[in-house]
C-alpha cells in the first residue's frame, strides 16, 4: 500500500506571499539559496535555477522538480521528517 505522500500529487508552486523563517541552510555555502520549513510545507527561496529532491527519511523519493529563480513551495500530504536535496547540500526538514 502506498503511504499518503507518495500518493499525493505534490507540486512545487511558486510563493507570491513574503516568506520569513529560520534559514535551515547557510545561505552564503549555498550560493544563496535558502530552505524552510513551514506549515506543512517546504520552501525553497533561489536566485537561480536548482534541482531539488525530497526524500521520506526512509529515503523515498517523494518529489523531484527544476525550480526556478524566486520562492516556491512544495505542500506536503502528511507531517514528518524529510531529507531535501538541493545541489550538492542536504538537510532535514521536520514538518
Amino acid at each position: 500500500m502506498a503511504s499518503p505522500v507518495a500518493s499525493a500529487a505534490l507540486q512545487w508552486r511558486p510563493v507570491t506571499h513574503e516568506v520569513q523563517g529560520r534559514n535551515l541552510v547557510d545561505s552564503r555555502q549555498t550560493d544563496g539559496v535558502e530552505l524552510y520549513g513551514q506549515q506543512g510545507a517546504i520552501i525553497v527561496k533561489t536566485p537561480r535555477r536548482v534541482t531539488v529532491r525530497v526524500f521520506t527519511i526512509l529515503g523515498q523519493l517523494v518529489s523531484q522538480a527544476t525550480l526556478s529563480p524566486g520562492t516556491s513551495e512544495l505542500r506536503m500530504g502528511a507531517r514528518g521528517i524529510y531529507i531535501v536535496k538541493i545541489g550538492d547540500v542536504t538537510q532535514k526538514v521536520a514538518l
